[in-house]
């Protein structure tokens, strides 16, 4: 398995899990913002069909790098491409994307004509107002945008302890947040565009809040007990959404 953190392979084990109740027989999964593959890649290992499709040349060169299933394809290709093909896929994953995005309304709403009737979007976003957002990514955003002292010595101290710019999921240029979901937003977003979110699941809590992420990322038993109390807490404590997505203007006839 690609990823390492807790949280990531708990992540993955969602989608999995739901994809494994969910697919019909020689189903193909499309990977929406696939990034660098890991997800791609470890679906195809648990044998599914899988379609990787991202805009970034450089994360799709990466991902086609590292893959060894014939089972996994990726494929540089922008969200009214994959309308163009006429496809329909019975389960999309969108994971750790929407965040990313200026107008994600236009990526749910391609989604959904994509979409099998009776099929399945996942989606995984951060909490926006969980301890991650609240106490690192929107005060690094902030300091990004002033570029003054304190942000280069910030970005000195980050590079000193191991932290880099890219993720395991993705080596694009730029992944700074844009959308900070609440459960409520999500919610909202999905009714917009014609979807029920029929499952709501929770990731970690304080694993990457500094300082004790410096100690979470060195030991995996603070991961998982971060993971664990994630579970118990109420949905505004925890470090990002897990989420199963349906359309509800499914036609039983279809």
């Amino acid at each position: 398995m690609e990823f390492e953190r807790i949280a990531d392979i708990k992540r993955l084990k969602f989608i999995i899990e739901t994809l494994k109740k969910s697919l019909p027989d020689k189903a193909e999964v499309l990977d929406v913002g696939c990034g660098n593959g890991v997800i791609s890649r470890s679906l195809g290992a648990e044998g599914f069909t899988v379609k990787g499709v991202d805009i970034s040349e450089k994360t799709i060169a990466k991902a086609k790098s590292l893959n060894r299933y014939p089972n996994v394809q990726f494929e540089v290709k922008s969200a009214e491409q994959l309308i163009a093909d006429g496809s329909k896929y019975h389960a999309i994953v969108c994971s750790e994307v929407l965040e990313h995005l200026h107008e994600p309304e236009k990526l749910i709403s391609t989604l959904h004509e994509i979409l099998d009737n009776k099929g399945v979007l996942i989606v995984t976003v951060p909490n926006g107002k969980g301890p991650r957002e609240l106490f690192v990514t929107k005060p690094v955003i902030s300091l990004t945008q002033k570029n003054n002292f304190l942000w280069k010595l910030l970005q000195k101290i980050k590079s000193s302890l191991g932290y880099k710019g890219t993720t395991v999921q993705s080596d694009a240029d730029d992944l700074t947040h844009i959308q900070f979901f609440t459960k409520k937003t999500l919610q909202k977003l999905a009714e917009e565009n014609k979807f029920n979110i029929v499952t709501f699941g929770k990731t970690n809590f304080i694993e990457d809040v500094f300082p004790f992420s410096f100690f979470a990322k060195r030991i995996k038993l603070l991961q998982k007990i971060d993971c664990s109390v994630a579970e118990i807490l109420p949905y505004s404590f925890t470090g990002g959404f897990v989420t199963v997505w349906q359309k509800n203007n499914i036609d039983v006839n279809c």
